[in-house]
């Protein structure tokens, strides 16, 4: 029933492993943030001052209407855009960081389970109640984990349908205006 230094190596090696891979893919999904907030910033200002030149160069009040609404629909393009990859991003972090957590999980059942087995083994007689309500207790915990997960993707999945949705209501609105 006792870890041998060997498993003990193992598993801690998985440990370090998964921690890593945590890692990476928080850095990964920081960087790709940064650099979408970066070339967000920078075309901003671009066109921040293509805008100012071109509201300097205005005439008459009908130019500078004309010009606010042609400079309103690709701004709201840039913005729907921006949402789109902050979204991007974020569902597809939490979906691998997600797999992660289950892949432990799993391993955490699977060890507790071999670990129940291996005690049931060399337990006293009639100790086989008590072994059994505890696998039963895992076996609900596990299930009720996996209607949770289930319940998370889905709302993953409606919440992904309604931003494309409203991204697309918005843009549909913005042509039509």
């Amino acid at each position: 029933m006792f870890a041998t230094p060997e498993q003990l190596s193992t598993a801690n090696k998985a440990n370090v492993d998964m921690m890593l891979t945590f890692a990476n893919t928080a850095f990964a999904s920081a960087e790709r943030l940064a650099a979408l907030n970066l070339n967000t910033a920078r075309q901003m200002l671009e066109d921040s001052f293509g805008n100012a030149k071109a509201l300097m160069s205005v005439k008459d009040p009908r130019e500078l209407v004309a010009l606010q609404s042609a400079m309103a629909q690709p701004a709201l393009d840039k913005a729907i855009a921006y949402s789109r990859g902050l979204y991007e991003i974020a569902s597809q972090t939490q979906g691998v960081l997600g797999k992660l957590i289950e892949g432990q999980v799993s391993e955490i059942n699977s060890n507790v389970a071999s670990a129940l087995d291996k005690a049931a083994k060399n337990a006293p007689a009639g100790a086989d109640v008590a072994f059994a309500a505890v696998k039963s207790a895992i076996a609900a915990t596990n299930s009720a984990f996996d209607k949770m997960n289930q319940a998370a993707k889905q709302a993953a999945e409606i919440t992904e349908a309604n931003v494309a949705a409203a991204a697309n209501a918005t843009f549909k609105a913005m042509k039509a205006a």
